[in-house]
């Protein structure tokens, strides 16, 4: 008989974060019940051109440190505990991450231990044919690459070079290979690229024995997997208001959904953890890296979060309600990455009067030396772009930067891209003369002359399903093929505005004396990066807020003070229940986060450059401070 509740507990959102997070969910205290299920989330979207860089230079292709200083040291705790656990840390060789926790398990005399590997993604690999073949599926189609577009209607779409390009293309597979693997007895599932979502709502699946076709139940899974899919990002990491949980930091909780069999999820973490689990600390993850609220597509699933409702039940609980789900469309997101030009960065640090000043010259003056030096290489054409960016002195704010003439530090930072690699090797032999030769007060070149480096490309596309097969391998037994569940066609509308709900802007009819207050005390914000689009999700504080924001933060406004960053369009999407808008960026993030120049190429800080930036008219009446916070020392939100 199926659980009534399945506890889910998150210990890695990326590829780097701590290796000591699963202990705490795999160890608990004796007065918490174990978890049934710890999943680690190892793949952001450029992890896949990391990964390639490694195998080309020799390395393995997946995350060979998940095995050594995660779960080698765990695995006696885990059996006790009967904890399965699932991970895509497989990247772009599933199978290799299984047989080395199979050698572990063998080593730590674990010889019952089931490990499966699902795979398939890679749509490079040509044992994906032999895999087919031995079970007489027959041939596949050749791969058929669409277009795909943050928008709805079909702009800003990546142009898709032939398959041969590629050093990797992987398809995004769902949560049902998992839940296949899980049926099956397997105690550890590693995978490659799949949704991050799938990490839960395929043990979910398989718990509950929900149906392929209850949308609403797998909606209110992907999106219990989307709220853990980015570890403390839940539990009051990379906050607004990070103040309030600050004195954690250093042992902060890892979140944990305990879902219930019809989808219901209450965030929580581990009591005497640090962070907090809050409607704001959990919202602010709810709309990361959102595109349209109302079609959040997964292999699964369709679903629309705009009704959703973050409810406080308890001390560090909220519960997570209205979901809704409908057919998936009949195609997978596939993430590709191509080779581009060759790049090099260089920083150097600049101290004293008019640093910022100093900088600017000492970066014009290398770029002009190496200007009149490539020609003598034979290097006739210029640069393709030639960055510079002065840190310290509000360059991601652009033309909202306050004007600092005392700023006495600054980090100079040059990042140039060329299609000859000789040329950014001229570049590099120039950045340390400036120590000697440019402006006082530098410093920072002694650790080694910088290096080109070739820049990888990332392209999203779209494939048909019937082009990709999922595999997964059991213990020791044979490979399974797994179909995909036939979908129905969704047919893609263009993006029109949601219309304003009109008992939102009732009281907005006749507004009072207003007052011009900080965005940041109306909301918070929490942006994040979709190829080279990126979201920016604001949940008000207060109900009474949403209105206004409805009204003055529009999709228009938001554009003209993103304009040092947008090159796109900006759209703007509202959810309701939750108090939120969505902002959706496009041709935001010069290229991407693998072949972006820019310091911030995954829009990591553009929530913050807006809540530092824009104002918000609202009532006087409600006696709102109109400082900015830090204006005053030691001010507190």
């Amino acid at each position: 008989m199926p659980p009534t509740t399945v506890r889910v507990g998150c210990s890695s959102a990326f590829w780097g974060d701590s290796v000591a997070a699963a202990a705490q969910l795999v160890r608990t205290p004796r007065s918490v019940p174990a978890l049934d299920f710890v999943v680690a989330d190892y793949l952001a979207e450029v992890t896949m051109g990391v990964l390639a860089k490694r195998v080309d230079k020799g390395g393995s292709g997946y995350v060979d440190e998940f095995v050594r200083h995660v779960l080698g040291p765990l695995l006696p705790d885990i059996v006790k505990r009967n904890i399965r656990i699932v991970t895509n840390a497989g990247g772009l060789d599933p199978r290799g991450l299984k047989n080395a926790i199979d050698k572990a398990a063998r080593d730590a005399g674990f010889t019952h231990l089931v490990v499966a590997a699902v795979h398939g993604d890679n749509l490079l690999d040509p044992r994906r044919q032999c895999a087919r073949d031995k079970k007489g599926e027959g041939e596949p189609a050749q791969l058929d690459l669409l277009p795909m577009s943050p928008t709805n209607d079909g702009e800003y779409t990546d142009a898709i070079p032939p398959v041969g390009e590629f050093v990797a293309l992987n398809a995004y597979l769902g949560a049902q290979p998992i839940a296949r693997a899980l049926d099956q007895g397997a105690h550890i599932v590693v995978t490659g690229r799949v949704v991050d979502s799938a990490l839960v709502l395929g043990p979910l699946l398989h718990a509950f024995k929900w149906s392929p076709t209850d949308w609403d139940q797998l909606a209110a899974g992907s999106l219990a997997g989307h709220l853990l899919e980015c570890g403390c990002h839940a539990t009051g990491g990379n906050f607004t208001d990070w103040r309030s949980v600050a004195g954690g930091w250093s042992h902060m909780g890892y979140p944990i959904a305990e879902i219930q069999v019809d989808g219901t999820c209450t965030l929580t973490k581990l009591p005497g953890t640090g962070g907090a689990v809050t409607p704001l600390t959990v919202g602010e993850q709810f709309l990361y890296e959102v595109l349209d609220p109302r079609a959040y597509l997964l292999p699964d699933v369709t679903v629309d979060v705009t009704n959703v409702t973050l409810t406080q039940v308890g001390p560090d609980r909220v519960e997570v309600r209205g979901a809704r789900g409908r057919p998936p469309t009949p195609y997978l997101k596939v993430s590709g990455i191509v080779p581009g030009d060759y790049t090099l960065a260089a920083e150097l640090l600049i101290a004293g009067v008019e640093a910022k000043a100093k900088a600017l010259a000492t970066a014009d003056a290398i770029r002009d030396r190496v200007a009149v030096l490539l020609p003598r290489l034979g290097v006739a054409e210029p640069f393709r772009e030639f960055r510079i960016e002065c840190l310290g002195s509000e360059t991601l704010l652009g033309p909202h930067a306050r004007a600092i003439p005392a700023v006495r530090e600054v980090v100079l930072r040059i990042h140039a891209a060329h299609e000859d690699k000789r040329a950014l090797g001229v570049l590099g032999m120039e950045i340390a003369p400036a120590a000697t030769c440019m402006a006082p007060g530098i410093t920072g070149a002694g650790s080694g002359r910088p290096r080109p480096t070739r820049q990888l490309r990332h392209i999203s596309a779209l494939v048909p399903k019937p082009m990709v097969w999922a595999v997964v391998d059991i213990g020791a037994a044979d490979h399974q093929i797994v179909p995909f569940s036939s979908s129905v066609p969704v047919v893609e509308e263009q993006y029109r505005p949601d219309p304003v709900p009109a008992h939102l802007v009732t009281d907005m009819d006749h507004p009072t004396d207003l007052v011009s207050v900080p965005l940041i005390h109306l909301a918070v914000a929490r942006s994040g990066d979709k190829g080279d689009a990126c979201n920016i999700g604001v949940m008000a504080r207060d109900a009474r807020y949403y209105p206004h924001l409805i009204r003055h933060l529009t999709a228009e406004l938001v554009h003209d003070h993103m304009r040092h960053l947008v090159d796109g369009r900006v759209d703007r999407y509202l959810l309701p229940a939750s108090h939120s808008l969505n902002f959706v960026l496009t041709k935001a993030l010069g290229g991407g986060g693998l072949a972006s120049l820019r310091i911030d190429r995954q829009g990591k800080t553009y929530a913050q450059v807006l809540l530092a930036t824009m104002t918000v008219p609202v009532p006087h009446a409600w006696n709102l401070p109109t400082t900015w916070p830090g204006d005053v020392p030691d001010s507190k939100l």
